[in-house]
């Protein structure tokens, strides 16, 4: 058996698999509370993390039937960009910014210009750094915080702080790392010199874990730990990743061919590419992922947060909101949302905010705001997906996981707004899913070398057919014309040409 963690903004979710069958034995969840300030801060204070990793691991063994000495190994996933910085002896330093946070954005810009702009980013790191990530963290720690920042030892991203928490060993795994800003992802190393730009007395490069890769094990569990939380002390701890990269392990996306997409606090899209291949388009992130090759990807920074923000401003709860969503038309009468609640990241509009546009007083209803909040987040997945096609990648099908993916009528939605065919997988849960399979490979390499991941996806992996639906012709094309409305509010509202200008779909 091997335990699946994925510890994201909302909560740590634990899950419990036996490899050999392929079956989920158990799960269990523990939430956790957002830091939220001016100007763009989030944060979260990391003792909620491994808090609820306990409460979560409890639930999951509880709910299996089995005892913890059973597990063989865990594998973390964990929200990306975050920064976690440690003393000499340890003990975290401040609050952790999150990927969600956009109050480091000048730092980022300043960070930009010194690299060349996107241009010179894209060519020095095979990325265009963005204000989530952790580069542009560091430096507004430094001009905010310089005492605390003098007394930095370890700098982590929150699944490489709970690896440490598990096992007292600093270490960091290609995927998560891709996303710090200061990691090249075609050779796959750290880039001190970006370090040396904010700090030149090159202290921040010594601060900086051990780099590894997706098939090695981080060590094993501290035995203070494995007693409190009652499982098998020999048990491993394998590299882990970032939440996308193990939501790709959990959705089978290791070989050319399939798109993934992600509707949850955030909304993602990726793929796989054996190759570096690095997209022109600044959006498209082409980080490595946790299962050898690369992962071309796009985030939204705006998805369920932005429907929930409706559904309390409204009162509604969530079957409420869904059945209002189903009385509104495609296009919600003419009213657009641009869902910008915490600035933007595909369009690139850190510093944006949402509006409303196309209210009348015959079209100001209850469903049809709900419909466009709906429509507007979904909206900014729609270019992503263009700007993924437009790197040369292809999907017959999308695979959605997260919780948003559980909404038939959403589904339906996307299958309309990106003219594809759209299925979710069995177990929504993909990013623990994924945590417990790479476990499972790290734990067979050891005895192993030529062990497969494709063979473990294969058994542990599977699609819902029950929730598979085809784009609609008619839907398809109304929402073309929803698609250049938003386009054109882009432009208007924030003075640039950001989706791509294109009006018709090709799958």
């Amino acid at each position: 058996m091997f335990l699946g963690i994925d510890c994201g903004t909302q909560g740590t979710k634990a899950l419990l698999l036996d490899a050999v069958s392929g079956q989920v034995l158990g799960q269990g969840s523990a939430s956790h509370d957002l830091i939220s300030g001016p100007n763009g801060r989030r944060e979260q204070h990391v003792e909620q993390w491994t808090s609820a990793f306990e409460a979560a691991t409890a639930a999951a063994l509880a709910d299996a039937g089995v005892p913890g000495d059973q597990v063989l190994g865990i594998g973390v996933s964990g929200q990306q960009h975050g920064l976690v910085a440690l003393d000499r002896e340890g003990q975290v330093l401040r609050p952790a910014k999150l990927w969600c946070d956009t109050e480091s954005a000048q730092e980022n810009q300043r960070l930009l210009q010194w690299l060349g702009g996107e241009r010179g980013s894209l060519e020095r790191l095979g990325v265009v750094i963005a204000p989530g990530y952790t580069v542009s963290k560091l430096l507004w720690m430094k001009e905010q915080h310089s005492q605390l920042f003098e007394r930095i030892a370890h700098i982590l991203l929150p699944h490489d702080y709970l690896n440490y928490w598990l096992t007292g060993r600093c270490c960091s795994e290609y995927g998560d790392a891709s996303g710090t800003g200061y990691f090249d992802v075609r050779s796959r190393r750290w880039d001190l010199e970006m370090l040396r730009h904010i700090d030149p007395n090159g202290r921040l490069g010594a601060a900086l874990p051990e780099l590894i890769g997706p098939d090695e094990a981080v060590g094993t569990l501290r035995p203070e730990l494995a007693l409190r939380l009652g499982l098998n002390p020999n048990v491993i701890v394998s590299s882990g990743g970032g939440d996308n990269m193990m939501g790709a392990i959990g959705t089978g996306n290791i070989q050319p061919g399939a798109i993934t997409m992600s509707l949850g606090t955030s909304g993602t899209l990726y793929a796989f590419t054996g190759e570096p291949q690095i997209s022109p388009q600044p959006a498209v992130a082409t980080f490595c992922s946790s299962s050898g090759g690369w992962l071309p990807l796009i985030c939204t920074m705006n998805l369920t947060n932005a429907n929930a923000a409706i559904r309390d401003l409204l009162e509604l709860d969530l079957q409420q909101f869904n059945d209002f969503v189903v009385q509104s038309p495609i296009g919600a009468e003419g009213v657009t949302l641009l869902p910008f609640l915490n600035g933007e990241r595909v369009p690139a509009l850190p510093q944006a905010t949402a509006s409303l546009h196309g209210l009348t007083t015959d079209n100001l209803t209850r469903a049809n705001l709900c419909r466009a909040v709906l429509e507007g987040v979904t909206l900014g997945l729609r270019y992503g997906l263009d700007l993924l096609r437009e790197s040369g990648v292809r999907s017959e099908r999308i695979q959605l996981i997260g919780g948003g993916a559980k909404n038939p009528q959403w589904r339906q939605i996307v299958a309309d707004m990106m003219a594809t065919p759209v299925v979710c997988t069995s177990h929504n849960e993909a990013a623990a899913l994924g945590g417990a399979i790479q476990a499972a490979w790290c734990h067979a390499r050891q005895s192993d070398p030529q062990a497969s991941l494709v063979e473990l996806c294969d058994r542990c992996v599977s699609l819902d057919e029950s929730t598979a639906v085809e784009p609609e012709p008619n839907a398809v094309k109304s929402y073309e014309q929803v698609y250049r409305r938003y386009q054109a509010l882009v432009i208007a509202t924030y003075g640039q040409r950001t989706p791509p200008d294109q009006t018709t779909v090709t799958p």
